[in-house]
């Protein structure tokens, strides 16, 4: 995981997972609609995935 997307993860967290699958920025996108904070953790523990 680069410094760059964990500071666009914090930024934006869908643009951090695009390469990740449709359903990951789903998932982002609906939690950083309902606030902030879960957006960017969900979306730092799907770049912090070690299957992917």
């Amino acid at each position: 995981m680069s410094f760059f997307r964990v500071l666009l993860s914090i930024i934006c967290p869908p643009l951090a997972v695009i390469d990740k699958g449709c359903g990951s920025i789903i998932i982002v996108f609906l939690l950083w609609l309902c606030d902030w904070v879960p957006g960017v953790i969900a979306a730092l523990v799907i770049l912090n995935n070690p299957k992917n």
